[in-house]
């Protein structure tokens, strides 16, 4: 029998519920059907490649073939020649010496710091990073500088009081808030004239910048770079699931042997492993998905623009609209969605900045038809939600 103690365990809970509620930042799931007819801008899949009869067969395939798990770490079972193959296949499209594949771009942004800092090193972290480099640097045990966003000179000054220590500077390539674009070619300068590593998560930029979607590090002529490591996941143009880290040999041969995530972490599905390799070469058959990716999402920006909106402008594939308060974002998103069109919600804490916006993803296989259907819902909804009451 439970006694009254153990029932008050968790009340406390009950409180930062309320506080959470009253706040407006109380998130949902929300299982969605195999088959709808809500139009969807709040996922990730730029390339429209979720769905592409080529990636479902391939990663049905894999799934015959390999079976349904990998059956243990990579170190393990959990390696197959698929997996080499994506790596192999990965590293040659990014332009880096090797990768490395994990379970999730989770994993991968969580061993890239982890493992290639600690308390002997200072990172030097973008106040606007995603939370898996957050969560990456607090892991590393090293000293963490977080620096203004997108500030070059913010990261030269942090670098160059370090000392003797080894030095890492780590930032998104395109930040998934605003989907602003890293000044990266400033940021190697920076990290090259203190004798620092660089780390570019490269999730956003992969499949929808550089030459044939080779990404935002390729673009800014930084793959390859004996002092760059990128990460990447295989969850948003490749339609699939799981990460990688692309660098130096002799980095991904550290992580093998170092990166927790990776040696005691079950592999990644040969399914997820599959259809990623099948929409890799996807797009490298198909290079203007990418320059498509990009078009709609400069439309989507115009549109709202036009309308008056305070819209960022995109670097990628991601436009936000900012929101008068987290409350008011809710319901902006919730009308939306009750006129057909699926947008993201970004509310504290998923916001450096404190700002609420919705967020829409643009993706290459986005009609005309689409995108002035998602232009009317938005701006047709948009009222108070922008820039009123809330």
């Amino acid at each position: 029998m439970r006694d009254d103690a153990s029932g008050r365990v968790f009340d406390w809970l009950d409180a930062v519920a309320e506080q959470r509620r009253c706040a407006g930042l109380t998130r949902r799931l929300r299982p969605r059907s195999a088959h709808s007819t809500v139009l969807d801008l709040a996922g990730n899949d730029y390339l429209g490649l979720a769905r592409h009869p080529e990636v479902v067969e391939a990663a049905a395939t894999a799934a015959r073939r390999w079976g349904a798990g990998a059956t243990g770490s990579r170190l393990v079972t959990g390696t197959t020649e698929l997996h080499a193959r994506l790596e192999a296949e990965l590293a040659e499209f990014c332009g880096f010496e090797a990768a490395l594949v994990f379970s999730s771009g989770y994993a991968a942004n969580l061993a890239a710091l982890a493992a290639l800092a600690g308390r002997d090193t200072l990172v030097v972290s973008d106040a606007g990073n995603h939370a898996s480099l957050i969560d990456g640097c607090r892991l590393s045990r090293a000293e963490v500088a977080v620096v203004p966003h997108a500030d070059p000179a913010a990261f030269r000054k942090a670098l160059g009081e370090r000392g003797a220590r080894r030095a890492v500077a780590v930032s998104d390539a395109v930040f998934s808030v605003d989907g602003d674009l890293a000044p990266l070619g400033g940021l190697a300068e920076a990290c090259r004239a203190a004798g620092a590593a660089l780390v570019v998560d490269d999730a956003h930029g992969l499949g929808v910048l550089g030459d044939g979607g080779r990404g935002a590090v390729a673009a800014a002529g930084l793959a390859g770079a004996p002092d760059v490591v990128a990460t990447v996941t295989l969850s948003k143009a490749l339609g699939s699931q799981g990460g990688a880290v692309l660098g130096p040999e002799r980095v991904i041969a550290h992580l093998v042997n170092a990166a927790r995530t990776f040696v005691f972490d079950t592999g990644l599905a040969p399914a997820a492993a599959g259809a990623a390799l099948a929409a890799l070469r996807l797009l490298r058959r198909e290079p203007v998905l990418a320059t498509q990716a990009l078009a709609a999402a400069r439309r989507l920006y115009q549109g709202l623009a036009a309308a008056g909106l305070p819209v960022s402008p995109p670097d990628a594939a991601v436009v936000a609209v900012r929101a008068a308060s987290p409350q008011a974002a809710v319901r902006w998103a919730a009308e939306c969605r009750t006129a057909g069109l699926a947008v993201g919600c970004f509310r504290p804490p998923s916001v450096p900045d404190g700002v609420s916006r919705l967020r829409l993803t643009a993706r290459a296989d986005l009609t005309d038809t689409d995108l002035a259907r998602a232009l009317s819902v938005v701006t047709g909804t948009a009222s108070a939600s922008a820039s009123g009451d809330g």
